[in-house]
């Protein structure tokens, strides 16, 4: 990808987020320019055709990219894990996926279904020789935009990964995502009528722990990295509407904003928010790179997937706080509509209650009083 090309795209897109998000016109033609540029090819391996780059640094263009619209941004999550998951599968990962990916096929990611309990309805069936998928999902993040779609089924009595076309006519992705944030990721229902399956696109639950690890954390960061992102355009935005200013709210008679010890306080937490969360994110999205380079097992890999729990915490904790107090450098008028500067506080709460802050925090201090390492479940089960 040419870094070049990737710069003047996000300087392009990036103005018209606000009303994106206030019309909700969904991202097809940002996301198929992006595509264009290689976006979602990045960390194909090189013996498989591709040029590919460190994981921090694909979290550093994430980081970018969610400043410039943090529904993109969130879209790649599914994504960039289907793509560490090939990566992790080594020799064995399928070429012809490879050959997708630099092809700019993109991939979504459907495994919630919105229902009492978490038993999957989701069904594979065979008939003769066809291999038929149905079954309803929600909170699809990026599934009306993907050429595929990774999501969970079963098998028999068996929970199986599996990957389908989103082009067969019996996939009918709905934009009904009805969250106050992150409006145009498509998090909402996709439906599966009888979709057919390539067998070979069927993988049974592994039962290699490092790879669950490795892909829980990139899962995570993912979502981290977003947050990281609207801190910096939070910053951007709001330093965009002080400079101009020529009264502080408050008083009668001109006295710009920007000399104002009370405003410049209030930026200055904005930039240490935005500073600390993408310093956070990337350290980790190093250490666990070089983790998945040199082939670390299971022991490592699920210390640093504790340490993005640890940050699942702290960053969104302390962005929260910047975007609540940003609203002080300008009074009523920073509460309008057209700079539509509450988006950022309604992005990252919907992010941070994407997978409970609050359950991994409590796992946490689980480890460090009886030692014990998380796992994604239920408290007692």
């Amino acid at each position: 990808m040419n870094l070049d090309d990737f710069g003047a795209f996000l300087s392009r897109i990036a103005p018209d987020a606000p009303r994106r998000e206030r019309e909700r016109v969904l991202l097809h033609t940002e996301l198929a320019e992006l595509r264009e540029l290689g976006f979602g090819a990045l960390r194909v391996p090189a013996e498989r055709g591709g040029h590919p780059i460190p994981l921090e640094q694909l979290f550093a263009h994430l980081i970018r990219l969610s400043a410039a619209d943090a529904s993109l941004g969130h879209i790649q999550r599914g994504h960039i894990a289907f793509v560490e998951s090939l990566r992790a599968q080594g020799a064995d990962a399928p070429q012809h996926w490879y050959e997708r990916l630099l092809a700019g096929d993109f991939v979504g990611n459907a495994q919630s279904e919105r229902q009492d309990t978490a038993r999957l309805e989701t069904r594979i069936a065979r008939e003769g020789d066809a291999v038929l998928l149905t079954g309803t999902k929600y909170y699809t993040t990026g599934s009306i935009y993907a050429d595929w779609i990774h999501l969970a089924a079963l098998d028999g009595d068996e929970r199986v990964a599996v990957t389908v076309t989103a082009h067969h006519p019996g996939v009918q992705s709905v934009d009904d995502w009805d969250g106050f944030g992150q409006p145009l990721t498509g998090s909402g229902t996709t439906s599966f009528e009888r979709v057919p399956v390539e067998p070979g696109d069927i993988a049974e639950p592994t039962t290699d722990a490092s790879r669950w690890h490795l892909l829980g954390s990139v899962f995570q960061l993912s979502l981290l990295a977003v947050i990281a992102g609207i801190a910096q355009r939070a910053l951007d935005d709001t330093v965009a509407f002080v400079r101009p200013r020529r009264r502080t709210f408050g008083f009668a008679g001109e006295t710009l904003p920007r000399e104002d010890p009370l405003v410049q306080l209030v930026v200055g937490e904005l930039s240490v928010a935005a500073s600390t969360a993408r310093r956070l994110v990337l350290s980790l999205a190093a250490e666990l790179g070089a983790a998945a380079d040199r082939g670390a097992g299971a022991d490592e890999l699920q210390a640093i997937q504790l340490e993005v729990f640890r940050l699942q915490e702290q960053v969104p904790r302390i962005v929260l706080e910047a975007t609540t107090r940003l609203f002080e450098v300008g009074g009523a008028s920073a509460v309008g509509t057209g700079f539509a500067l509450d988006r950022h506080w309604r992005n990252v709460r919907t992010i941070a209650s994407h997978n409970p802050v609050i359950q991994r925090t409590r796992a946490v201090g689980q480890y460090e009083l009886n030692g014990t390492l998380p796992e994604w479940k239920a408290p007692g089960a």
